[in-house]
């Protein structure tokens, strides 16, 4: 097998064009081609508005022994022969003897997949979701967006894949891990029906319509396993006993009143030994619950902010050079400012072609995010443009903006700010929209003052919105680091900060406020309590989430047999 790298054509090239450029490169006649397969593609926008796409693709030829020898007498850098690629399959290892069927809480990305390989492996995973099954869960949401009326338990952040689901489906990752667990999660995704695209693209996506499918094929491999997933299923407490002056958990206590279809009273104790703790970024109750428990858990920055609207034409020119032809995807953005205050504001969660979306999981409270579906097909590009704040900022921030009289210098309490700041965000936001998405000019923005109606661009929301002043919901130097960093990328993007950009907010689920704890085993300091995935605070997506579902499922598989 051979690999080439930098293979660059003009992005309305065709399949001919690019067997020809291989033959080429390698002096061999088309017919001594004998296949080739993609395994890598990425857009090089930098002369544009000329656009290429560059390859990396494996082949495989007549008389390679040959080409082989007069390749490395020219030496030619960008062709190898037999890479050697990290394959990346979990195995089990573990010697030690399970009393019970291991649980996992939560089915986002981080709990799915973590349980998706125990489920490979024999371990007959349990897993236990507050919320609906993915088919339930989708009328649920769209009876939300339609009349308001939410299901506390069952909305865009809680309910089976979690609060990926609704959202772009973005799978490219920032985590180095050369063991190939990225690779791995991407094969499970194409097998349980995402699009053999996600292996090869530089910036894989999949989209809310197709994820839908993909989470409902892999519970049915799951059960095929004989492992189970339980909906409407909420841990309120953990049985932890002492064994050698530590904590050990022996069983989990079960809420399922959530569910309509069962007895309202319903309840019951799970004995295990293992629960992986998988529970995502919106678990506020969960998080209450461990505090009480006295699990070790830290504050940590995250950020918060607004959604901003553009045209998606307008992004495209702007990236491209020029309109977008059929060749091209709808184009996406990543922009950062770092403020002469030090503060950073960045683009998060990009959805070329997509909605805002009314992303609430509390009454009272009102959160935004982004999603796109596969095809991208939208009228506008928004994207989330956000400031980190730290766990001081919070503190600061509920005491001289909210007026939060509750002592919070007590270390017990704090951890818990940033949940609290959040939480009077979102009030503040369904106050300004009154219940609904509060809309405002970027214009207006700028002069804390409310909108009364559009410009040029039109919302495309998912959920009610009305005209308001979202800039009031914010502290002031938040507020001015975000004017100051959407001026600093109308710099670098033509338009971003023109006057009738749409603003929204509030933008407060970008990741998890607080860390629970965890050793080099992945263990909490009670024995068998597994923290993991983006609500532990280890990961920032859907594919890190992912991959520390996996890395999860290796701690429990070393050291437990089946």
């Amino acid at each position: 097998m051979i690999r080439i790298s930098q293979l660059k054509l003009d992005v309305h090239h065709t399949e001919e064009e690019l067997r020809a450029k291989i033959c080429r490169l390698l002096r061999i006649r088309d017919e001594a081609l004998l296949s080739c397969v993609q395994r890598k593609q990425s857009l090089d926008a930098r002369k544009k508005p000329q656009l290429f796409y560059v390859y990396t693709v494996d082949i495989k030829v007549k008389n390679e022994n040959e080409i082989k020898k007069r390749i490395q007498k020219q030496k030619i850098s960008n062709v190898q022969f037999q890479p050697k690629e990290k394959k990346y399959m979990l195995r089990a290892s573990g010697t030690k003897p399970l009393a019970h069927r291991p649980v996992v809480i939560g089915t986002g990305p981080a709990g799915l997949f973590c349980g998706y390989e125990l489920a490979r492996l024999g371990y007959r995973p349990i897993l236990l979701e507050r919320g609906a099954p993915v088919e339930e869960r989708m009328k649920d949401v769209e009876d939300f967006w339609t009349t308001g009326v939410l299901k506390p338990d069952s909305n865009v952040q809680f309910g089976e894949g979690g609060a990926g689901t609704f959202s772009d489906g973005k799978l490219n990752t920032l985590v180095n891990d050369p063991s190939g667990r990225n690779a791995r999660v991407l094969e499970i995704y194409v097998e349980n029906g995402a699009p053999e695209e996600i292996l090869y693209q530089n910036k894989p996506h999949i989209g809310t319509d197709i994820l839908l499918k993909v989470v409902q094929n892999m519970r049915k491999y799951i059960i095929s396993k004989g492992g189970e997933v339980r909906f409407y299923s909420k841990v309120t407490d953990l049985v932890i006993t002492k064994e050698n002056g530590a904590g050990k958990l022996t069983a989990l206590r079960i809420d399922t009143q959530t569910n309509p279809r069962t007895n309202p009273d319903s309840k019951e104790i799970l004995d295990t030994e293992i629960a992986v703790l998988a529970i995502g970024h919106s678990a506020r109750d969960t998080f209450a619950m461990l505090r009480d428990l006295e699990i070790p858990m830290e504050a940590k920055s995250f950020a918060i902010g607004i959604r901003m609207e553009h045209p998606q034409a307008m992004i495209d020119r702007a990236q491209y050079g020029a309109e977008r032809t059929s060749d091209l995807p709808a184009a996406a953005y990543k922009l950062t400012a770092n403020l002469p205050n030090n503060r950073g504001v960045y683009t998060f969660c990009m959805c070329p072609g997509g909605y805002v979306v009314n992303a609430s999981s509390e009454a009272g409270r009102l959160a935004v995010n982004g999603m796109s579906y596969h095809a991208r097909d939208g009228a506008n590009a928004n994207s989330a443009v956000v400031v980190t704040v730290t766990p001081k900022d919070c503190r600061t921030a509920l005491k001289e903006k909210f007026c939060e009289t509750a002592d919070k210098s007590n270390e017990t309490e704090d951890v818990l700010s940033g949940m609290e700041f959040q939480r009077r965000l979102e009030e503040a936001a369904y106050k300004a929209g009154n219940s609904r998405i509060p809309v405002q000019l970027f214009k207006d923005f700028c002069k804390n003052r409310p909108s009364g109606g559009p410009g040029e661009i039109r919302p495309q929301m998912k959920g009610g919105y009305t005209w308001g002043n979202v800039r009031s919901i914010f502290p002031e130097e938040l507020a001015e680091a975000l004017e100051e960093g959407i001026r600093s990328f109308g710099k670098r993007l033509k338009g971003y900060d023109r006057p009738d950009a749409l603003v929204s907010g509030v933008e407060s689920r970008t990741s998890s406020p607080v860390r629970i704890l965890r050793d080099e085993t992945f263990q909490s300091c009670v024995k068998g309590l597994y923290p993991c995935g983006e609500g532990a605070g280890y990961a920032g997506g859907i594919t890190s989430a992912a991959i520390d579902g996996l890395k999860t499922a290796e701690a429990v598989v070393t050291e437990y047999h089946a």
